[in-house]
């Protein structure tokens, strides 16, 4: 198997005209299933386990200084896995190994050095050697039919960037750079997960467009509405989600910087806007696991219904 992955901004050359339909018809089997997101509304501890996983993917990104796309990798990998596993409950130990497992293969498809070492410096009490994070990997590889040069959003931002009518080319990456911080922050909120990769793109791209090039906004916004493999109503869906995920982002750092100024009515209103659902810790309790462990089996959960429409 030859690890390589696209790169979140490769040239659209790199995708001749014939592979496009097939990256529009093969990305379902990119997303996790379809009922994954029924279950994170009605389970709790999927979703802390989801919160937990994803701060610490990213807590690993930053102590390491990985290339960004590779935690982006990981959490989809790991979004896929949970999504056809079932997670045995009241041990925290699996999430953190899931954690190193999703990193490592994540890296390895970005032919970036992983140390072993250097993930776990954080992770007091939780060692886990070669031998163990190897056969994790490979129910990972099993839960994901081995699938794993990713089709995300930024496989499309390209295609449909060349739809634009720009009227100076330059100005198509400062879009493009834009578009991808858009779909980093998404990957975080569960409401994202039943949009296609595709349609996520689009979004961010016409979120980009109106905050930098609003007058050509409706232009841009038609050339993606006529593509055939775009469905309206999604896109229109996903757009609305984003642009209020962009909204609110601005509305807290305006929050931020006023709470600086330490004024008895800043800070009130900084306090009773914070979200009561923080994310809670995890109880950090000592757990070794040597060369003679083996991984606990993982029952595969029924995927009634499930469709890859």
């Amino acid at each position: 198997m030859e690890f390589d992955l696209e790169n979140p901004l490769t040239s659209l050359k790199e995708y001749v005209s014939d592979t496009i339909p097939d990256l529009f018809v093969s990305e379902s089997d990119h997303m996790p299933s379809r009922n994954f997101l029924h279950c994170l509304k009605t389970s709790d501890f999927y979703v802390s386990f989801r919160e937990e996983a994803i701060s610490r993917i990213l807590q690993a990104q930053y102590s390491c200084n990985y290339d960004l796309f590779i935690p982006y990798l990981a959490v989809n990998y790991m979004d896929r896995f949970i999504s056809r596993q079932e997670i045995p409950q009241g041990k925290p130990w699996i999430l953190r190994l899931l954690v190193i497992s999703c990193l490592s293969l994540a890296a390895k498809m970005k032919n970036k050095h992983f140390s072993i070492s250097n993930s776990q410096e954080a992770e007091a009490g939780f060692i886990f050697d070669t031998q163990t994070i190897n056969r994790m990997e490979l129910l990972v590889l099993d839960a994901l039919n081995w699938r794993m040069r990713s089709i995300t959003p930024f496989s499309f931002v390209h295609f449909f960037v060349s739809l634009f009518e720009l009227k100076d080319p330059s100005s198509s990456q400062p879009l493009k750079d834009r578009a991808t911080e858009i779909i980093f922050k998404a990957q975080n909120e569960i409401k994202f997960l039943e949009f296609k990769p595709s349609i996520i793109a689009a979004s961010a791209l016409l979120v980009a467009s109106n905050e930098r090039f609003p007058l050509q906004f409706p232009c841009f916004k038609f050339s993606i509405y006529s593509c055939e493999f775009v469905n309206e109503e999604k896109l229109l869906e996903c757009f609305n989600a984003l642009q209020e995920m962009v909204e609110m982002e601005w509305y807290e750092s305006m929050l931020d910087t006023m709470s600086c100024t330490r004024t008895p009515l800043s800070v009130l209103d900084r306090h009773f806007t914070k979200s009561e659902s923080e994310t809670t810790s995890i109880i950090t309790s000592t757990t070794t696991i040597t060369n003679g462990s083996t991984v606990p089996e993982i029952k595969r959960r029924k995927l009634n219904g499930y469709s890859s429409k």
